[in-house]
């Protein structure tokens, strides 16, 4: 299957390798992206013969987080497209959290936003020292809500709301501290560490690592239907409220917003 936003390569070992490929772009979560990941991910749980999944972004950054063009046109339209895009965002992250597969991430450059979000809805995170984190979405006028229920799950709510309101930049070493990714290491060392923790896997039974995820998102923190449901609602509140339009408009034109 030919992706338009996506590069995937598989192993002989069934290791996938899946890349967010609009370098150009610095990996946005465009509508475009957000549906080939949608349907990469439940194409990867179906397929008995892939063992693991690596997820990282081609060019500079992993994921520069959402398309601002998108979130724009957010404001201009009603209710109901409104929910309808947060939908698509929302399931993209819950098929990516659900996939049956392990799924680890490669980090570079920065992760923004959304882009916090699918390092959060990865089994491990691995970080390279140069790698910079931000919820930059209040800085926009809007709120990080359908990454959220995946970022308190990763990291509690306690070490959550430092970062998860200011729009604040941190380095990878924090965001180790955070709990949001696991390991740092130099940009050297990225794929051997990334490598170490797939390994471990290829000696496991597929299936009952499968049922073991399913089994610790149970047990875990809440996140169904009505917790997906409220971030959806939430997101387009924000869309909906006083400071999304010059939030947004002020970025795109590279000036401060009026509450700056």
């Amino acid at each position: 299957m030919t992706w338009q936003t996506l590069d995937l390569r598989t192993d002989p070992r069934g290791v996938v390798y899946l890349t967010l490929n609009t370098p150009d772009r610095r990996n946005v979560l465009s509508p475009q992206m957000i549906a080939d990941l949608t349907a990469a991910a439940h194409n990867l749980g179906s397929d008995r013969s892939v063992r693991v999944v690596v997820l990282s972004g081609a060019g500079p950054v992993f994921c520069a987080g959402g398309d601002l063009d998108w979130m724009a046109a957010q404001i201009d339209a009603d209710r109901p497209q409104r929910l309808s895009e947060a939908r698509k965002l929302a399931q993209m992250l819950r098929v990516l959290n659900e996939l049956p597969k392990p799924l680890v991430g490669r980090l570079h450059g920065g992760a923004f936003g959304g882009g916090v979000g699918l390092a959060c809805v990865c089994d491990v995170a691995i970080a390279a020292q140069g790698t910079k984190f931000c919820f930059s979405e209040t800085r926009l006028g809007i709120i990080p809500a359908t990454i959220g229920p995946y970022v308190l799950a990763r990291m509690g709510e306690g070490r959550a709301r430092r970062v998860f309101m200011s729009a604040r930049v941190f380095d990878a070493a924090e965001a180790e501290t955070l709990g949001l990714v696991s390991d740092v290491v130099p940009d050297a060392d990225l794929d051997t560490a990334v490598e170490a923790e797939v390994a471990p896997y290829l000696s496991c039974a597929p299936f009952a690592v499968g049922q073991a995820k399913a089994l610790a998102r149970a047990l875990g923190p809440r996140i169904d239907e009505a917790v997906i449901e409220d971030s959806i609602r939430r997101l387009a509140d924000a869309w909906e409220g006083p400071e999304a339009l010059p939030g947004i408009r002020a970025f795109l034109q590279k000036r401060p917003p009026p509450w700056q």
